[in-house]
């Protein structure tokens, strides 16, 4: 009997426990004894076979998780029972099926000899033909000869590492290749959105002069707007301006706003800040892309409220909060109420933050915006929901 068929027939009459193992080889009972490292028939999905050990060591433990018995297997040395290999193994070894695609008998005629019987060079293939060269000259001879070294050679092979166990990456840190991965989309969307505006220009310089291409050469649309104080609805004459906390235990601040704005990714500021060249800016300018060919209004992102000119407040449209009333201080507005009237608010936070984190914000007229942790593929649906607002806020503005 081989050692597959050996080892169901023992699962299916639940006499596992006489299963044992006696130095390098399984003894069932008093009836087999085979090599522990042994190929058996039964060949995994990846495509190699299952030695006896594996097979056993699974047939006793297939009752853990999963990922309970994969650790527990290499805390043994030994290689694993693929997850997708799991349930139709167990099926057939437990006698629910009687064949499977999977079951490759190298040698129908595979010799099964009590424990007594047992020589350790038995590979347990048909035996080489007792000749002084290993086999009696015909073929026959010269293919079970080579099955037995092959045999022999699997026994001893350990697999290092499997698909699930590369795939499994620990004390690993992805930000840096996030943060790589966005530096290079930056300066390629610079490249392509310079290329564009290269092209702008001279084509508007043509076709209306030098003033409307000087406008379209800052990146923004130069149709002039109508100036008024804080008292008007309308923005006022220039770029208009989003404000942003300095503080770094904001979400959003003037080291990420351009990625999160325009390319829909947040990195965290600490990584930023790591990546900087040179002083930390005094202004940013963001723009919404909706496709490759079309730029729409930009903005500037300012961190320094305090710097702003009276002229300059006429075009602050938005601002990041940070949930703490001296955020506001020495603003030219009453109260938050009257700066929410005029400037479009929005909070940033992590969806399992605590609901205390809001609780200011809850009370004001502010947008607030949930971004998760770790699922970086959400960020864009979140941007969108700015720049929407945002938008909507600046169509009702020039409106009134």
């Amino acid at each position: 009997m081989d050692p597959l068929s050996a080892l169901r027939d023992f699962t299916i009459r639940n006499d596992l426990d006489q299963i044992v193992r006696a130095g390098d080889e399984f003894r069932f009972g008093g009836d087999y004894a085979f090599p522990c490292g042994v190929s058996t028939a039964y060949r995994s999905k990846q495509g190699s076979l299952y030695s006896l050990e594996t097979l056993v060591h699974f047939v006793k433990h297939h009752h853990l998780k999963h990922t309970e018995y994969m650790h527990h297997a290499r805390s043994n040395n030994l290689p694993a029972v693929t997850f997708i290999d799991r349930k139709p193994l167990l099926d057939y070894l437990h006698g629910k099926v009687s064949s499977s695609d999977a079951i490759q008998f190298v040698n129908p005629k595979f010799s099964a000899a009590s424990a007594d019987e047992y020589r350790p060079e038995d590979t347990g293939l048909v035996p080489i033909a007792a000749t002084d060269n290993g086999f009696d000259g015909n073929e026959e001879s010269r293919v079970r000869v080579l099955e037995n070294y092959i045999s022999m050679i699997r026994s001893m092979e350990r697999p290092l590492k499997d698909r699930e166990t590369i795939l499994e990456c620990k004390n690993r840190n992805f930000y840096d290749v996030l943060a790589a991965g966005a530096k290079r989309e930056e300066e390629r969307q610079k490249a392509e959105s310079q290329q564009r505006k290269d092209g702008l220009v001279a084509k508007n310089r043509l076709m209306r002069g030098d003033e409307r291409g000087f406008g379209e050469e800052m990146g923004y649309d130069a149709t002039p707007r109508p100036k008024m104080s804080l008292k008007g609805s309308k923005i006022g004459e220039g770029v208009p301006i989003i404000l942003v906390p300095s503080a770094f235990q904001t979400l959003i601040t003037i080291y990420n706003v351009k990625e999160f704005l325009e390319d829909g990714v947040f990195i965290p500021t600490d990584v930023k800040v790591k990546q900087m060249k040179g002083p930390k800016p005094d202004c940013v300018t963001v723009q919404k892309k909706f496709s490759r060919d079309r730029v729409v209004t930009a903005y500037e992102v300012r961190d320094k409220p305090s710097a702003l000119k009276a002229e300059d407040w006429d075009r602050v449209v938005a601002v990041f909060v940070l949930g703490k009333e001296w955020q506001f201080k020495e603003w030219p507005f009453q109260d938050h109420v009257e700066i929410f009237n005029k400037i479009l608010g929005f909070y940033m936070r992590f969806e399992d933050d605590s609901v205390e984190s809001a609780k200011n914000v809850k009370q004001w007229n502010v947008k607030i915006i949930s971004i998760s942790k770790n699922k970086r593929h959400q960020d864009r649906a979140a941007a969108l929901e700015v720049w929407d607002r945002l938008e909507e806020f600046m169509r009702s503005r020039s409106r009134g």
